[in-house]
């Protein structure tokens, strides 16, 4: 009772300062969202099943290298940046983070890549109908990728990792386990689930607006944004038609909807089936062709229907190796990621598939020269999109609001 009533009053004294000051209904909404979380959290902790999804989270190693969920998604963004990888190096290079596909080889030896990108060693099979050009007989292909953040979509969508290959919050767990920890124990059905429900708790949403949207809320809204920057940079993200001189709405193309990853109906390109779901959304950003982040390029040989052959050249082909599709845009899943959620995204860098950007900042360069090349393709008869320099801090700008 006395924290409605302690609500309430947050409430009317909003409703009262904002007429004097604007900011002052804002401040009182952030304080009201954070008392929220605080409760739902305190709600969490006192379940059993939460509990016991946390130790098997925070604590579990399945008899293997050492590793838990946790040794790899920090509590604070639910994954790791350089700088927090570069001060667990300081305090404790024998950290189990620095074993096996943390190391630069996989086998123990050098921790360079994972201290500069935040990038893990994955082994993704090959499809049957693909073999790599330089090792025929190899049946997986070793990849570089970033640490997945588990904070808001995890819960919301139904398919994760960068590349879709985990169908749910169970399988998602399953993978890990499988592939990072080295276990000598299988986890069972239930503690998968519990870990899945743990992940669906108040701890791991970066707003309450977004917790309470997940439990049947009402969607979250974009803020309007307080300076003339902020205001100028909504204009980008905003579902509104797509300007093909000014950029207006260009970034809403592909983050619209409540978590700001799907497409939205300015989209001149038919959205092929199985992505029309919340959450099902991947593009192609040339992340692999011009933002590779120093991975090594290799010759996929595909074998078609008709017995021919197609061979492609990537560093990484993201969702193709999930479909055995690897066709290019817009038809095929050659260089297709998973699209992410723009909430909260000033806490989660380094950004993309392999980590290749570390700031916001860099992140707008590469889209300035996507658009360029891009949208001539996807909207005939449209000049290359250039996003001037203060175009780019204005849309930094307002993302730099969306916790």
């Amino acid at each position: 009772m006395l924290y409605r009533i302690s609500l309430g009053l947050v409430l009317l004294t909003a409703s009262c300062g904002d007429l004097a000051d604007p900011s002052a209904h804002d401040e009182a909404l952030q304080d009201q969202d954070e008392a929220l979380r605080d409760q739902d959290d305190d709600e969490d902790r006192n379940s059993g099943a939460i509990a016991a999804g946390r130790r098997l989270f925070t604590k579990e190693t399945f008899g293997g290298n050492g590793r838990t969920c946790r040794t790899c998604h920090g509590k604070r963004t639910g994954t790791l940046s350089p700088e927090e990888i570069q001060a667990l190096f300081r305090r404790d290079p024998n950290n189990v983070l620095f074993r096996f596909d943390g190391s630069d080889d996989g086998a123990g030896h050098g921790v360079s890549r994972i201290l500069q990108d935040a990038t893990i060693l994955i082994n993704i099979a090959l499809p049957p109908n693909v073999h790599l050009a330089d090792d025929p007989g190899a049946r997986f292909v070793t990849l570089r990728h970033g640490i997945p953040s588990v904070l808001d979509t995890p819960a919301l969508d139904p398919v994760l990792m960068y590349d879709g290959r985990a169908p749910d919050l169970v399988e998602q767990a399953r993978g890990a386990i499988d592939a990072h920890t080295q276990h000598t124990v299988e986890p069972t059905e239930r503690e998968l689930e519990l870990i899945a429900e743990f992940e669906r708790s108040a701890e791991f949403f970066s707003s309450g607006k977004l917790r309470r949207f997940a439990a049947g809320g009402s969607p979250p809204r974009l803020p309007e944004g307080h300076t003339a920057a902020e205001r100028r940079g909504r204009r980008f993200i905003e579902n509104v038609p797509f300007d093909p001189v000014s950029g207006v709405g260009v970034c809403a193309l592909c983050h619209s909807g409540p978590m700001l990853n799907e497409a939205n109906g300015f989209l001149p390109i038919p959205v092929p089936p199985g992505r029309v779901e919340p959450g099902t959304r991947f593009a192609n950003i040339l992340s692999s062709e011009l933002a590779s982040n120093g991975d090594p390029v290799r010759t996929y040989v595909i074998t078609n229907p008709d017995g021919s052959t197609t061979s492609v050249s990537t560093s990484d082909p993201g969702r193709a190796l999930q479909t055995g599709d690897f066709r290019g845009f817009p038809l095929g899943d050659l260089g297709l990621f998973k699209t992410s959620t723009l909430w909260n995204v000033k806490h989660t860098a380094p950004y993309f598939h392999n980590s290749s950007m570390k700031s916001l900042e860099q992140v707008l360069q590469h889209y300035t020269t996507v658009f360029q090349i891009v949208i001539p393709r996807v909207f005939p008869g449209a000049a290359p999109l250039v996003l001037s320099a203060q175009d780019q801090a204005d849309i930094v700008a307002f993302l730099m609001l969306l916790d």
